[in-house]
């Protein structure tokens, strides 16, 4: 009997601790207290997303899967078939796998920066796809895009759905693109993007009534607290989640109920009651606003497709 096939890993976000946690503190101790988002994705943070993806009001997911379904045929024609498809923040694999017929890629790379999670996940995948080439990839790509090249074999064709490309500040999104332009030769990209809409609809979306968003932020200081040793109490916090028109981008924070102070070792800092630790943002693009970037990029004119009702758009930006 052949031995069943078993996914490959390779790691390349090896966590310096130390510099980690500075990285974190100073965060902490700016003038305006932050926290990088990929602290919402331990394991629990990552079963928590995929919790706010059924939430009602979280439109992104479900208003994405019906562009998937309604122009997924399209969409394989410009990916073409027999790619290496490199999923980017592939999470529990499922966006990319129900692609898999459409596209038949030669091999699946699933990135992503929570590897515990990740390999849960692409067991599952190889066991349904046993002749797939299946590699998963421990790697921060909010740092660098730095894949082995011996990956990319064939033509490349980069995954990022979700509309997470609105976590980077519009330039960081354009120097994220540009790493990808460089590795897509041959290929493209194709991604999710969350357009410009009205406030209370975006804001429903990051504030739902079930409170699961807000479990999902607060998740992130007992994360914190894993990592520098500090002392979060996430009952002394509240989450906030709102529209910043004149940035076009949702904004998460979580805001202190009380005057309090966090310590950890070597440092504190105070927070007054009602000041507010910024944990998330999300960036909203137009149409022209965004294939204007990818152009930026490097990437060829792309093609979009959107839902009738023009709350978000898939692109594909060929790399010739």
């Amino acid at each position: 009997m052949t031995p069943a096939r078993v996914p490959r890993f390779l790691q390349r976000h090896v966590a310096d601790s130390a510099a980690e946690r500075a990285e974190a503190q100073r965060a902490l101790l700016a003038p305006a207290a932050s926290a990088s988002p990929k602290y919402f994705y331990d394991r629990l943070g990552s079963h928590l997303f995929e919790a706010i993806t059924e939430l009602p009001e979280y439109y992104p997911t479900r208003t994405e899967a019906a562009i998937f379904a309604a122009h997924g045929q399209a969409m394989a024609r410009h990916v073409g078939v027999g790619t290496t498809l490199i999923d980017l923040g592939a999470g529990n694999c499922a966006k990319a796998v129900r692609m898999f017929p459409l596209f038949e890629p030669a091999r699946y790379v699933a990135i992503d920066i929570s590897v515990d999670f990740l390999r849960d996940a692409l067991a599952g995948v190889q066991r349904a796809h046993p002749q797939l080439d299946v590699v998963g990839l421990g790697l921060d790509f909010s740092r660098a895009l730095d894949m082995p090249a011996e990956l990319i074999e064939g033509r490349p064709a980069f995954f990022y759905p979700g509309s997470s490309i609105g976590n980077f500040t519009p330039a960081e999104a354009l120097g994220f693109l540009r790493s990808v332009r460089a590795r897509a030769s041959g290929g493209g990209l194709l991604i999710g993007i969350d357009l410009i809409k009205p406030a209370p609809l975006l804001e429903a979306a990051y504030a739902d009534a079930l409170g699961v968003t807000a479990a999902f932020n607060l998740n992130l200081l007992r994360h914190l607290n894993r990592l520098i040793g500090s002392d979060f109490d996430p009952a002394c916090w509240r989450h906030i989640g709102l529209y910043n028109a004149s940035e076009a981008r949702v904004e998460m924070h979580l805001e202190a109920r009380d005057n309090l102070t966090v310590r950890w070792p070597g440092g504190q800092r105070a927070f007054a009651a009602g000041e507010r630790l910024h944990t998330e943002n999300s960036h909203k693009y137009s149409i022209d606003g965004f294939s204007a970037l990818l152009q930026a990029a490097g990437f060829d004119a792309p093609v979009h497709w959107t839902d009738p009702q023009g709350w978000f758009a898939v692109f594909w930006a060929p790399a010739g």
